[in-house]
């Protein structure tokens, strides 16, 4: 029988909660001990597991013997000095939420993490392990003969409410091109294995949030925006972000072409936002279209109702975290997101964002330098 994995987990928002549904279904493993400081939040985690024990402090969590990985699904701001405690006092292998940091200054500390952390690190990027991205991703450079452009478009609600209202601010969050969109730049870097070399980002804060206030202040994050990536083996990608387009049949869209066709990905947003007056959530689809010979071969990618209700990330978080339990049991050695990968992604983000602010295209090695310094 496959060893049992006990996760410690340090957050339990709504993304936290969603970490805690999928982990209870996979065998052989569970959520042991959990901290959040927020008492809501906390109950709720207690409602869904039940048997973990509930930790005060995140030295208290570390202190349980019973654990043999950990999971940090904090605000973005907190990520990196959380990683920081952990590797001083008990660094066990230890999976981290996107994006992972929010800020250049961080950078340093990365650098230390990287240098000095003996366990695996894995970046969760839920977005690599929906099933349909999934196929896109095996599908992509054999169907286009070598991707030339990929484009991905999100059209979604607007950031919802988490506690303290610290996603509503730039220096908390990295900005939205950070926070929302380090999946899109991961996708696009994985599936072309090339480096981002220039950035070009137009975006605005058009619609949402500016009636708002927390403590005297408005929200100053983007609601929608576009971004062209240039990568050094001549591919290049664009972005189009609009987080006021939550009627959209399909939440992502995604479309790789090349010299001998294209393949495309269609991805349904969380179910349980679909209208009921609408009936059956779409399903999510993949589409070929070769040039030789012409015509597209549209597939379904369904995902189990049980994956579909546990989160909302169309089956994602499951994936995700059957390989890195496996990984922690020692049946694998591969990380299949690494430090280096989350934070070339936030890299990507953070010259966007200045790219947006200042109307200037903007060459991402200033962060991406010492992420790819070995």
């Amino acid at each position: 029988m496959a060893k049992h994995v006990n996760y410690g987990l340090i957050g339990c928002g709504m993304m936290g909660q969603e970490h805690m549904r999928n982990i209870s279904l996979l065998p052989n493993a569970s959520v042991t001990i959990f901290f959040d400081p927020d008492p809501k939040m906390a109950s709720l985690a207690q409602a869904i597991t039940p048997t973990a024990k509930r930790a005060d402090t995140i030295k208290a969590l570390l202190a349980e013997p019973n654990l043999d990985c950990l999971l940090i699904i904090s605000p973005n701001f907190r990520h990196v000095e959380q990683i920081m405690a952990i590797m001083e006092t008990r660094p066990l292998p230890l999976m981290v939420e996107k994006p992972l940091f929010t800020c250049p200054e961080n950078t340093t500390h990365l650098t230390e993490i990287r240098r000095n952390y003996p366990s695996p690190i894995w970046v969760a990027m839920e977005y690599r392990y929906m099933p349909v991205i999934s196929h896109f991703l095996e599908k992509a450079n054999k169907t286009t003969g070598g991707i030339k452009m990929i484009s991905i478009r999100e059209h979604r609600f607007p950031f919802l409410k988490k506690v303290g209202d610290w996603n509503r601010f730039n220096r908390f969050t990295g900005g939205t091109f950070v926070e929302k969109c380090c999946h899109f730049f991961d996708l696009m870097r994985f599936v072309l294995n090339a480096e981002p070399v220039r950035v070009m980002a137009s975006a605005s804060q058009d619609v949402n949030h500016l009636s708002e206030t927390y403590a005297g202040e408005t929200p100053d994050i983007i609601d929608n925006g576009y971004v062209i990536v240039d990568f050094d083996n001549g591919a290049r990608g664009m972005l189009e972000l609009c987080m006021f387009a939550e009627g959209s049949t399909y939440q992502e869209e995604l479309s790789a072409v090349g010299p001998c066709g294209k393949v495309e990905a269609y991805v349904p947003g969380p179910g349980r936002f679909w209208p009921e007056h609408l009936g059956t959530p779409p399903v999510a689809k993949l589409v070929t279209s070769p040039r030789n010979p012409k015509g597209p071969e549209i597939r379904k990618v369904v995902v189990d109702s049980k994956l579909l209700e546990a989160g909302d990330h169309n089956g994602a978080t499951f994936y995700q975290h059957q390989k890195f339990a496996a990984l922690v049991r020692g049946d694998t050695n591969k990380v299949e997101v690494s430090l280096s990968d989350g934070w070339a992604a936030v890299a990507i983000g953070l010259a966007a964002q200045q790219s947006a602010r200042t109307g200037q295209s903007v060459n991402p090695e200033q962060w991406m330098q010492p992420c790819l310094s070995v």
